[in-house]
């Protein structure tokens, strides 16, 4: 019956939303970042993400959810499989008031109210120049040229940056700036060869596990502290620990 009753509400939510800019609907937490268009995670606030039922927009990217007194702006850069998935600290924020990290909570569908609103609402979720949209050069020309060939001008036909990293949560490429000269070409040009897997580093995306609140590496899953770096409750970083200090032991005794 549980399983109906979210199927309905989930349905309701859909049609609604399809007939307007705004509605009501049944948000569900979501702990790992992604992105069917390959929105670059390594350049936006993967805490404010939402992952809507149906194709990602050229022109509304940017959502405002509200529930009780609160609310967030969200990026909507993925698609679900049919349900309304926020990202987890949103979502937690949004239902307690506290951040995931902070104090983390559990739950199903809590339902909210939200809004399509102009992208310059998300501009500080987009960690780039102008705030334009990063994407992948090597994986986003089929959504990228879908919005280019419109007849009319489009958000993110005016407003996006090509990056020579292959999958959304930045572990291949690099991190460089790529240049499309379309429609003469149909390929971005990159300092590097685009689209060669080499081991990305330094840009580490962080996701909030689901329902501890820990911080962990989108790559691997593993802990990682404030700064995005290995924890000492990972075995690496336990390692890493023991070794300074020993050193620091050695000097001191020397």
């Amino acid at each position: 019956m549980l399983r109906l009753s979210l199927l309905v509400h989930s349905l309701i939510s859909v049609s609604s939303a399809r007939k307007s800019d705004g509605g009501t609907v049944w948000a569900t937490p979501h702990d790992s970042y992604s992105s069917s268009i390959g929105v670059l995670g390594c350049k936006v606030n993967t805490n404010r993400i939402a992952y809507w039922p149906y194709s990602v927009d050229c022109n509304n990217i940017c959502i405002a959810l509200t529930y009780q007194d609160r609310t967030v702006h969200l990026l909507r850069v993925d698609q679900s499989q049919g349900a309304y998935d926020v990202s987890y600290d949103a979502w937690n924020y949004l239902y307690t008031g506290y951040s995931a990290t902070d104090k983390p909570t559990a739950g199903g569908p809590v339902e909210m109210t939200y809004s399509n609103v102009d992208a310059s609402k998300c501009s500080d979720l987009i960690h780039t120049k102008k705030s334009k949209l990063p994407l992948s050069a090597a994986n986003s020309m089929n959504f990228l040229t879908s919005c280019i060939d419109r007849n009319e001008s489009t958000w993110v036909g005016d407003n996006y940056v090509l990056y020579n990293i292959l999958d959304s949560i930045c572990t291949l490429g690099h991190d460089e700036t790529c240049e499309l000269d379309y429609p003469a070409e149909n390929q971005a040009k990159c300092p590097h060869t685009m689209g060669v897997p080499d081991e990305l580093k330094g840009e580490a995306v962080v996701n909030i596990r689901y329902p501890s609140g820990e911080k962990v590496s989108a790559a691997d899953g593993k802990p990682v502290d404030e700064g995005g770096a290995m924890g000492l409750n990972s075995p690496c970083g336990m390692v890493l620990a023991i070794v300074v200090l020993f050193s620091a032991c050695l000097v001191l005794v020397m």
